[in-house]
């Protein structure tokens, strides 16, 4: 199993900086996610073939590794055009995963909840244009149900993974979306019946902390105005939320989980090396063997 880090609290360090960094906090692996210098969201990737020789040469110096590259595209787009855009971002950012060495890649479905018909139309003319590219290349896909997009919650998630019918294709469960996962008309979350569904495809999980939206019969968060469709969830340490991390790390016990275990937590900016270091802790107490 790989612990690593998602250094999105750092994308403001120049990146020789931030893998130093994240050796530093005693970090093996880096989960690279968008960054305005190498890989932006939505974005043609900036990345030349000087940055990525740049970047290999940090993690050579440093002795961190990529676990994974995590691009977010609009691969579902229900327009035409996006989608072509976002094929050809795709298959950029593959030539430069390729290029750093990295087996794997991560990314949510996108599209658009209210056109999810239209939106996973679209996502299966992208696939037929990308997996042969990523078989090519000897990439892996990892995939995570995200909310707003036009896939949201676990089982449907799930299913849509095992129907691309490729063993490198898996599943990523993203803790901090644990209550958009169970879907809008269940008030808890069984996180171990939703991990146990995924079963072998589970090879990846993201580990941040959020509340449950749903709670206090829906008025947890009240947003105005009422009625609105936005999605709220958090990205915070481990204990500062409402996921049942008891049952998260028995149930990936309980799996013999052997993927990739990402901390992925955005909210604390201010003190991003705390925060890091100790999500390090927690998960390699509960996860090292």
């Amino acid at each position: 199993m790989k612990i690593a880090l998602d250094p999105y609290m750092f994308r403001a360090l120049p990146l020789d900086d931030m893998v130093r960094t994240v050796a530093e906090l005693g970090y093996e692996y880096i989960e690279l996610s968008p960054r305005d210098d190498f890989m932006p969201f939505f974005l043609h990737p900036r990345a030349d073939d000087e940055r990525v020789a740049s970047f290999k040469k940090s993690l050579r110096t440093h002795g961190v590794q990529l676990s994974s590259v995590l691009p977010l595209y609009k691969w579902s787009s229900p327009d035409e055009t996006e989608r072509q855009t976002a094929v050809r971002y795709w298959k950029r950012m593959i030539e430069i995963t390729a290029d750093l060495g990295c087996p794997l890649m991560n990314s949510e479905f996108n599209g658009r909840p209210e056109r999810a018909a239209e939106s996973e139309s679209a996502f299966w003319r992208s696939l037929e244009e990308l997996l042969p590219v990523f078989e090519r290349e000897g990439i892996a896909l990892n995939l995570e149900a995200h909310p707003d997009d036009f896939c949201e919650e676990n089982t449907p998630a799930v299913d849509l993974v095992r129907a691309i019918n490729k063993p490198w294709v898996n599943y990523l469960y993203c803790t901090p979306h644990t209550f958009h996962l169970s879907g809008a008309s269940e008030v808890g979350a069984d996180i171990a019946k939703m991990m146990r569904y995924a079963g072998d495809k589970l090879q990846h999980v993201h580990i941040a902390d959020s509340f449950n939206h749903k709670g206090s019969s829906g008025l947890r968060y009240i947003l105005n105005p009422p009625g609105t469709p936005a999605r709220i969830h958090q990205h915070l340490d481990i204990g500062q939320g409402e996921v049942d991390w008891d049952t998260f790390f028995g149930t990936l016990r309980e799996l013999n989980f052997d993927g990739v275990a990402t901390s992925c937590v955005f909210a604390w900016e201010e003190r991003a090396r705390d925060s890091s270091a100790f999500m390090l802790d927690r998960i390699t107490k509960e996860l090292a063997t």
